[in-house]
C-alpha cells in the first residue's frame, strides 16, 4: 500500500508488513515545519490503525534523515504569530516527535542515512532501536549559533549517551559520524551507506515475526520503569504480565510453552515460537 500524494512533507508505504514512514522534505534536509509536524501526528495514527503494518521504520528523504527544526518556518515566522498559534505549533512538535512516538504501539526503527541535526536527536532517540550509515552525520550545532538545544533533545542525549560525551557534543557543536554514534550508543550500530536498507528490513522483519501483545508489552515496560524504583518496577512488571497475557489474542505463552515442554519443537534463546 502505497499513500504517497496524501500529504505534503511525508511519505508513506507499507510493504510486507513494514511501514516506510520517509520525511520527504529533501531541498530542506528534511527539516521540521509545523506542516510536517502536524503530518506526522496524522500518519502515526494511519500506521497504528493499519493491521498491514507490524513495525513503522522512520528514515529521510535524498542525502538527509532530517536537519532538525525549520529555523524560518518553525521559529522566525512562528516567533511573530499570536500566542495561540505558537502552542499548537510546539504542541504539535513535541506531540508525534516524543509522546506518540516513544511509546508507539509498534516497534519503531529509526534509519538513519544522512545528516542528523539538533531537533532530528528527539525522534531518533524516540524510536524503540536505530540503525545509522557509517558516513552519516550528527551534530548539535545550536550553541555555535547562539542558543541551547531546544526541546527535549538534551533529555534524549541522557536516556542513551554518557555524560561526558553528550556534554562534548553539545558544548563543543562538533559533528560525529554513525560510527561515533554506535560506539555511544545513540544508535544500535551502524552499517555502510548501501546495506543500511536492507539491515533495517531484516531487523523490521524479525520484530514483526515476534508475538505484538508481548512485544508492546515488553518495551513499554522497559521504558516507562526507567523512571520507576526497584520496588515500584517490580509492581509494574506484573501488572504488565498479566495484561499482555490478557490481551494476547493468539495465546502466545501457552503455544510456547506447549512447543517447548510437550511438543519439544521450540528451544528459547534460538527463534520463535511457531505461531498459528
Amino acid at each position: 500500500m502505497s499513500e504517497n500524494g496524501r500529504w505534503q512533507t511525508v511519505d508513506l508505504r507499507v510493504e510486507d508488513g513494514i511501514a516506510w514512514v520517509t520525511l520527504n522534505r529533501p531541498d530542506k534536509r528534511n527539516a521540521m515545519n509545523p506542516t510536517l509536524n502536524a503530518e506526522m501526528i496524522e500518519v502515526l495514527e494511519t500506521v497504528d490503525a493499519d493491521d498491514s503494518a507490524a513495525v513503522l521504520v522512520l528514515t529521510g528523504a535524498g542525502d538527509a534523515f532530517s536537519a532538525g527544526m525549520d529555523l524560518k518556518e518553525y521559529f522566525r515566522e512562528v516567533d511573530a504569530a499570536p500566542d495561540h498559534v505558537q502552542r499548537k505549533v510546539r504542541r504539535d512538535s513535541m506531540l508525534w516527535q516524543w509522546r506518540m512516538l516513544r511509546v508507539y504501539p509498534k516497534p519503531t526503527i529509526a534509519m538513519v542515512n544522512g545528516w542528523c541535526f539538533g531537533g532530528a536527536f528527539t525522534p531518533l532517540v524516540s524510536c524503540d532501536l536505530a540503525v545509522a550509515a557509517d558516513d552519516a552525520t550528527f551534530g548539535l550545532s545550536e550553541v555555535n549559533w547562539g542558543i541551547p538545544p531546544g526541546g527535549n533533545v538534551s533529555r534524549a542525549l541522557a536516556e542513551t549517551v554518557g555524560t561526558r560525551d553528550a556534554l562534548f557534543y553539545i558544548m563543543t557543536g562538533r559533528t560525529f559520524d554513525g560510527r561515533r554514534a554506535a560506539e555511544m550508543g545513540l544508535v544500535n550500530h551502524s552499517v555502510p551507506r548501501e546495506r543500511l536498507r536492507d539491515e533495517v528490513r531484516s531487523l523490521a522483519v524479525d520484530l514483526a515475526g515476534k508475538n505484538p501483545a508481548v512485544l508492546r508489552a515488553a518495551k513499554l515496560g522497559f521504558k516507562h520503569a526507567l523512571g520507576m524504583s526497584w520496588e515500584q518496577a517490580e509492581d509494574y512488571f506484573y501488572a504488565k504480565l498479566d495484561q499482555s497475557q490478557f490481551v494476547d489474542r493468539e495465546g502466545g505463552r501457552s503455544q510456547g510453552l506447549q512447543q517447548f515442554l510437550d511438543d519439544k519443537s521450540f528451544r528459547p534463546g534460538l527463534g520463535n515460537y511457531a505461531r498459528e
